[in-house]
């Protein structure tokens, strides 16, 4: 039996087309689309997540919740499902296909804190064939010892049952050079790490411009 101009117009929706034919059937915009549910009053989510498509091929590295609720008819929470969306694959691409092998993959890895306008400091867990288990923010602000305790570092790390860690921090000021503190800090780490069984692999310094490995340096 021939089908209706509404059923057809149904199987061509976004979520029914994914439900029959898979994700790898949609375009770009119709996989935002299935994501946003709906749009606003005149404009619907197909012509939403368009607009939004755009948006991420004209400035994807510079997304955040602020900039894309610019769009009208986004909203801020529509635009956090969006970034939360895009930060949760992020994560889990990153969990099973990144080894690290050299201070270059960690800043591969990190190098979107290198741009950072205040001092992040992360801590990347690894198991025992350098892949990556979990990078994560610990703390904001100037490092020094009082704000980087050991115990905020290495309780991820024995929850991973990581076989090392990997510390980083960016230089706002975009110097590449490593403070008395931030070589302070390490060598606290590295004895804590040691104790733990734990190994401090290397602390790279991140910079908009580049990176500097304490490894590397002879630091460690």
């Amino acid at each position: 039996m021939m089908k209706t101009i509404d059923e057809l117009y149904k199987e061509d929706k976004p979520r029914e087309k994914l439900l029959k034919k898979g994700a790898q059937s949609l375009k770009e915009y119709e996989l935002l689309a299935v994501l946003l549910g709906s749009g606003v009053q005149g404009k619907d989510v197909l012509k939403l997540s368009k607009e939004v498509i755009t948006l991420f091929e004209s400035s994807f590295n510079e997304l955040s919740i602020n900039l894309l609720a610019e769009i009208h008819g986004l909203g801020a929470a529509k635009a956090a499902q969006i970034i939360s969306a895009i930060e949760l694959s992020r994560r889990y691409l990153i969990k099973q296909n990144s080894k690290i092998n050299s201070a270059e993959c960690v800043h591969d890895a990190l190098k979107e804190y290198g741009s950072k306008k205040q001092e992040y400091f992360l801590a990347m867990t690894l198991d025992g064939a350098s892949h990556i288990i979990e990078t994560r923010v610990i703390s904001i602000g100037t490092l020094n010892q009082s704000l980087v305790h050991p115990r905020e570092v290495f309780a991820d790390a024995i929850s991973d049952r990581a076989a090392g860690i990997i510390i980083a921090h960016n230089h706002p000021s975009g110097q590449l050079i490593a403070s008395h503190e931030d070589r302070s800090v390490t060598k606290r780490l590295k004895e804590v790490g040691q104790l733990m069984g734990i190994e401090l692999l290397d602390h790279v310094i991140l910079t908009r411009e580049g990176y500097l490995s304490f490894r590397e340096e002879g630091f460690l």
